[in-house]
């Protein structure tokens, strides 16, 4: 009963239902501020911080007016539980190699965006190798 008053738009707002245009425009904010809130979320997830829960928050958003988001919330949801169950069971050294592994990607991205060159400004730290080759 749920999911039959969900796919008929029990989640818009009444005036998004009153012609064409209002529709239109509630879908298109609906995609947009969810779409945003999914791209922030996906380049938060390999960052200590909330990534993962920003990525379903953005979905959540676009599921209120979407079936695609409704299906790939609840796969996503299944996913990660069964990727934080098999990484619970497994042995310390494979956890750690995935938590340097994530390192490894947090460090590199920062590089590449040249974090550590500004912060080294900050402190008058000018050494080349701080500097990305993209900024170059």
């Amino acid at each position: 009963m749920a999911d039959e008053a969900r796919e008929k738009g029990a989640l818009r707002p009444d005036w998004a239902d009153r012609n064409a245009t209002t529709r239109t425009v509630w879908r298109v904010g609906v995609g947009l501020a969810g779409g945003l809130v999914l791209v922030a979320g996906i380049v938060m997830i390999p960052y200590p911080g909330p990534g993962w829960l920003v990525v379903f928050a953005g979905l959540a958003i676009l599921a209120v007016e979407f079936t695609w988001a409704r299906r790939t919330l609840t796969y996503a949801r299944g996913k990660y539980d069964a990727w934080t169950d098999w990484l619970k069971r497994q042995h310390l050294a494979v956890r750690l190699l995935v938590l340097t592994l994530t390192a490894l990607i947090v460090v590199t991205t920062i590089w590449l965006l040249n974090g550590f060159a500004l912060v080294g400004g900050w402190f008058g730290i000018h050494w080349p190798w701080l500097g990305s080759p993209l900024f170059a």
